[in-house]
Order: C-alpha cells, then sequence, then structure tokens
C-alpha cells in the first residue's frame, strides 16, 4: 500500500503554508520552488484543499494562499483524505455491499482494523506537529 503524489505532495504544500502561517499570502509559484514541485501540480491539489476549507485564497496583487485554519487545527489525515479520498485498506470495509463475502469473511474485521489504526495515526499528527518536526 502506498501514498499516491497526491497526498505526499499535498501534505508538503500545507507543510509550507503552515511554516508560513501568519507571514502573509504565499504564491503557488513560491511553494513550489520551495517544496521543488511543479506549480501545475500544486494548482491541481489547491482546489479540493480550498473546498475542505483547510486552504484559503485572496485575490488581486496582494493575493495568495494561506491555512484555512490554524496549523493545529489541521491534522494528517484531513490532507490524506481530502486529496485520496477515505484512509481504507481494502474497500469492503467502507463499503460492505461490494463483496458478496462480507458477511462471512474472516479477513474482515483484520482490515478494518488496520483501517482504524491507520485513520488514528494520522489524526494524531497535526500540522503544527510537523512544523516541529521540520524545526528540529
Amino acid at each position: 500500500m502506498k501514498l499516491s503524489t497526491r497526498a505526499r505532495y499535498g501534505a508538503r504544500l500545507m507543510l509550507d503554508l503552515a511554516i508560513h502561517y501568519n507571514k502573509g499570502q504565499q504564491l503557488l509559484k513560491d511553494i513550489a520552488q520551495r517544496q521543488s514541485v511543479s506549480d501545475k501540480y500544486l494548482w491541481q491539489l489547491i482546489n479540493p484543499l480550498k473546498v475542505a476549507g483547510l486552504v484559503s485564497s485572496t485575490r488581486g496583487a496582494h493575493g495568495g494562499y494561506n491555512l484555512a485554519k490554524k496549523p493545529s487545527d489541521i491534522t494528517l489525515r484531513e490532507i490524506i483524505e481530502t486529496l485520496e479520498g477515505p484512509l481504507c485498506i481494502v474497500e469492503c470495509v467502507d463499503n460492505p455491499e461490494i463483496c458478496d463475502k462480507a458477511e462471512e469473511c474472516v479477513t474482515i474485521g483484520i482490515w478494518e482494523e488496520a483501517s482504524n489504526r491507520l485513520k488514528e495515526f494520522f489524526e494524531s499528527i497535526s500540522l503544527q506537529d510537523m512544523v516541529e518536526m521540520s524545526e528540529s
């Protein structure tokens, strides 16, 4: 199981915004340069993050992007689920109707527990935690 570049680059984008929190609006091209990521790719990530209420934007000469909430109020889980969808290691845990064996499946409980632990882990890490990690 691997996270896609959407989640990884999205986390880097959000970490960059958290590092620059309360330092004014950030231009996407500047974030792209600091993070060594294509600004075109970041454009694909910024809209879902805005829709989810994690990022705010301002238009105009002094416009740009900023976090919509404090870094301590945004978790890595929110970022990943916004960009990837539900954190579930197998689809049948969230949607048992897709599998005709779900009711008698021995392994579904294992997959459910693994998914829950993954969710709890990513929920336990805030952007503020990540900022502090980057300063160490």
